[in-house]
């Protein structure tokens, strides 16, 4: 069942990108104009040029994206106390790392550096990395080997580093997590990921009976500013895609059972 979860959600997702459904737009305008069909043609490339027009103006990404992020404050007060630090995969490019034979990040980035400041700041505290491969095709290139690398270039001792490399996707994250380092119930563990990640993976913690701290980092919204001009369309497209992405993944986690609420703001809502 769990594969199959993988798959359609990796398919769907593919089928319903923004990205995708603005080239289906414009393929099939230009289809149209081959067959003669002008009329219907123009619709669909003036709905075309409306949309990124839309997307250069004004940031509807970051409208869909910002109660996401928003869902839990940034900065936590935290406790004197924490007994594990959770990483969720997702800022490592196994695929560029193996092929340039150095590691490589992307745009996640705050995800490792943020884990590697409160690793300092708690100094006895596991860090508990987990991905695996979320790619359909490549189940070769796992996340956990480049941040394995990573971690010991920026100086984590690896006694204090727990690798889970089985994972596709979140719910596999903490499932496999859970059952690897079998946490105890009056311990302390903060979850690190991207903020717009953090309603939906909190949701997930609770579901398998995991209570933590979240920490949410990566944020990708302007607060204070979200009513402005000149949003530009490759950054505000990328943007809304992960907004849209995360919300559908919030509906498909909800529907299954996966999450303990629509909307998570914590274990029991």
């Amino acid at each position: 069942m769990e594969t199959l979860f993988f798959w359609l959600s990796k398919i769907g997702w593919f089928a319903v990108a923004p990205e995708n459904m603005l080239l289906v737009l414009v393929v099939a305008a230009w289809v149209l104009l081959l067959r003669g069909v002008v009329r219907w043609a123009k619709r669909l490339l003036g709905l075309a040029v409306i949309i990124l027009l839309v997307l250069a103006v004004f940031p509807v990404g970051e409208w869909v994206t910002y109660p996401l992020e928003s869902r839990f404050p940034a900065n936590p007060a935290l406790p004197d106390k924490v007994d594990g630090i959770i990483v969720l995969g997702g800022a490592e490019d196994a695929v560029r790392s193996a092929a340039w034979q150095q590691t490589q990040v992307n745009d996640a980035a705050e995800r490792i550096l943020a884990s590697v400041a409160l690793a300092r700041r708690f100094p006895h505290a596991k860090i508990l990395f987990t991905s695996g491969s979320g790619n359909l095709f490549d189940q070769k290139h796992r996340s956990a080997d480049v941040a394995k690398k990573l971690y010991a270039e920026l100086g984590l001792d690896s006694a204090r580093l727990v690798l889970e490399s089985e994972s596709r996707n979140t719910a596999e994250n903490i499932a496999h997590s859970k059952a690897l380092v079998q946490p105890a119930k009056e311990e302390t563990w903060l979850l690190v990921t991207s903020a717009f990640h953090m309603p939906r993976s909190v949701g997930i913690f609770c579901r398998q009976g995991w209570s933590v701290i979240p920490y949410p980092v990566d944020h990708r919204t302007l607060k204070g500013d979200l009513v402005r001009l000149g949003a530009g369309i490759a950054g505000n497209l990328n943007t809304l895609s992960y907004g849209i992405k995360e919300w559908m993944g919030l509906a498909a986690y909800f529907a299954t059972g996966r999450t303990t609420a629509f909307f998570p703001s914590g274990c029991g809502t």
